[in-house]
């Protein structure tokens, strides 16, 4: 059974990277990408040679792993961050991926309850990471409100203006009727 998950993990990776690629290549936006993954990979990579549970090949690659994914939500916020706006899409997709590590938070406390299973690295790793979304949690939350205020003001105005030609045209069709009964 854990052979087929694998194998159904390594096929949607490939299938996203493929995708990425081919399919949404145009959306990539090479101007305001400008951060330089290097930052993230060598320091990760050295960090998992010195801090890791066994010096076995496996386990450093494991431990690399965990803390890339603990900070490779940095470009997409450096970006972000850096042009004012993403599309709304990409803003659900991170607030859902924010809201998954989250919930992993709540996951290694009741491992810690029910197992007494406690891996420093993932939850250090899963903390990092969870600090980091925090930074988007709060950028989504506050342009969520502003857009829902926009969109209160937009529809009274909308309102407003219905209300102002059925005024117009309520009245002229009043004064019709009089023309007519006059006759």
């Amino acid at each position: 059974m854990r052979e087929g998950k694998q194998v159904v993990y390594i096929a949607c990776s490939y299938a996203t990277v493929w995708l990425i690629y081919s399919k949404f290549k145009a959306t990539y936006d090479g101007n305001h990408d400008t951060f330089r993954v290097e930052f993230l990979v060598v320091p990760t990579a050295v960090l998992a040679f010195l801090v890791n549970h066994d010096f076995t090949p496996l386990e450093i690659l494991w431990t690399f792993s965990i803390y890339l994914e603990s900070v490779a939500i940095l470009p997409q916020l450096f970006m972000v961050s850096k042009t004012g706006e993403a599309e709304t899409i990409t803003s659900h997709y991170l607030f859902a991926l924010g809201i998954y590590r989250t919930l992993y938070l709540f996951n290694w406390i009741w491992r810690y309850q029910q197992e007494g299973f406690f891996d420093l690295i993932a939850i250090v790793a899963g903390l990092v990471q969870t600090i980091l979304y925090c930074d988007f949690f709060y950028l989504y939350i506050t342009k969520a409100e502003a857009a829902g205020a926009g969109k209160e003001m937009q529809q009274e105005e909308q309102q407003s203006h219905k209300d102002k030609e059925e005024g117009e045209k309520g009245g002229w069709e009043k004064e019709e009727c009089r023309n007519t009964t006059d006759l």
